[in-house]
């Protein structure tokens, strides 16, 4: 083990490189992750509505209701139509 500067180079050398296959692993991911958003949106699916279905799914009951409360009250001070 190399240690310069008390800092275990082995050890650091083996985080580094743990760190760079698992980003590699992520960029790979999220080409697939476009790929398929993409081949949603052949077929006539809205991305950006899927994005927000995926943010809701990843949420809170609770918090889902109150992010609806809210988007309907802001809605009512503005003048919008509720639905």
């Amino acid at each position: 083990m190399t240690e310069v500067g008390g800092i275990a180079g082995d050890v650091l050398r083996s985080y580094i490189e743990r760190i760079e296959r698992l980003e590699e692993e992520k960029a790979g991911i999220a080409a697939n992750i476009r790929e398929i958003f993409a081949e949603a949106k052949g077929n006539g699916f809205d991305t950006k509505v899927m994005r927000q279905v995926l943010k809701l799914r990843k949420m809170e009951p609770h918090d889902v209701a109150e992010q609806d409360e809210l988007l309907e009250l802001y809605k009512r001070a503005l003048g919008m139509p509720i639905g």
